[in-house]
């Protein structure tokens, strides 16, 4: 069954990261991107990393190999944005226009274009020319302070707030909104998503806590970062870790009676100044048994608790098993494109990157190439 983007063609700039990203969740989702890929790519070591084209997050797209310093080069990318609907690059600031494949000339060949940018500071701002990543852009969102033990350092929760949650899915809730309204206006729109606002934009619901005075700014001190004893960690004999979210009052008292407590006779939850008797508490209980016996017994119960699996352990789970919620790509274990639609199987509709400018020729001759330019422009090493 044909993905709802069927229809939709995109190009793909050359970036690592959070662009590869969008271009596969839009590839996932049926859209047709094609991957403008660097003629040095092949000798790139970057390039072969799992992040790159070669990698998990490639899949899905069709490659075309071109040289972007050169004019021709410039010429064979803005042919292709005559005829798509959407283009997507990872730039620094003004990189794209000194290149001559910015929102400018690409929208005059096709109006309805939506040009989509990634960065992590924005197009503007005193940071925009410098460099960063996902852990310097959390840091000035305000995000990163409050991630972590109490009594230790902040703690980069992987890249997954900056890089991919408030870069690459906020470009691509962007360039959707923009698809739809291209299609009503004809006018497309430049998307200008920046990690560090993405990031910030994520905490609203504990910003608004912040402002009303239920939330502090300490580490774990707090309902959702494990500064409660109903929503926390906890360490088991084995080691591992099971997870409580047990926050609401009916989940309270499902955990409390597996876990072998009077709920007459154990001190509030809601209570602050009972914070540290119940963590030494349920902290010895949990010691008792492994994380998976704890597992098993809460499985069946409604106390919103659940085993801290390993990136490893995840695909195995039983839950994850039946749902398919993985999938096998580029020889990597990773998650099956998300959201499901109804008759559609959550399949990637490519699983394999293609090889560096694979369809650089059948992609000329798209555009109208004739046999003896793409022999020349292949010997001027323009595309390759």
């Amino acid at each position: 069954m044909p993905g709802p983007l069927a229809g939709v063609r995109v190009i793909e700039l050359p970036a690592l990261g959070p662009v590869p990203f969008v271009g596969m969740l839009l590839a996932d989702l049926g859209a047709e991107v094609i991957r403008v890929d660097r003629l040095d790519a092949a000798t790139d070591p970057l390039s072969r990393l799992p992040v790159g084209p070669a990698g998990p997050l490639g899949r899905g797209r069709r490659s075309i190999a071109v040289d972007l310093k050169q004019a021709e080069g410039v010429a064979v990318v803005l042919d292709l944005a005559a005829g798509c609907d959407a283009l997507i690059e990872g730039f620094r600031p003004g990189v794209a226009e000194r290149l001559g494949v910015g929102p400018e000339p690409a929208q005059a060949r096709n109006p309805r274009l939506v040009y989509g940018r990634m960065t992590g500071w924005g197009q503007s701002g005193a940071l925009a020319p410098r460099a960063g990543h996902d852990i310097t852009y959390l840091a000035v969102s305000g995000l990163l302070h409050g991630i972590g033990p109490a009594d230790g350092p902040p703690t980069p929760p992987a890249n997954y707030l900056g890089d991919f949650g408030g870069g690459a899915m906020v470009l691509a809730t962007g360039l959707l909104a923009a698809l739809l309204s291209a299609r009503t206006t004809g006018h497309g729109q430049v998307v200008d998503a920046a990690m560090v606002d993405g990031a910030a934009y994520l905490a609203t619901m504990v910003r608004a806590l912040h402002s009303s005075g239920d939330w502090r700014d300490e580490r774990a001190s707090n309902i959702f970062d494990g500064g409660q004893p109903h929503y926390r960690c906890y360490r088991c004999s084995d080691g591992r870790f099971v997870a409580v979210g047990a926050l609401e009052p009916k989940f309270w008292m499902t955990l409390l009676n597996a876990l072998g407590l009077d709920p007459a006779s154990t001190p509030s939850p809601y209570d602050p100044a009972n914070h540290a008797e119940l963590t030494d508490k349920l902290s010895a209980i949990f010691l008792t048994r492994t994380r998976d016996e704890w597992a098993e017994r809460f499985e069946p119960l409604d106390a919103c608790v659940a085993p801290v699996l390993t990136l490893a352990e995840a695909p195995q789970y039983r839950h994850n098993a039946e749902r398919g919620s993985y999938v096998s790509s580029a020889g990597a274990t990773v998650a099956a494109p998300v959201p499901r639609f109804d008759g559609a199987e959550p399949l990637p509709a490519s699983p394999q990157p293609p090889a560096l400018g694979a369809d650089t020729d059948t992609l000329l001759a798209e555009l109208g190439y004739p046999p003896g330019r793409i022999a020349g422009l292949r010997a001027d090493q323009v595309v390759g």
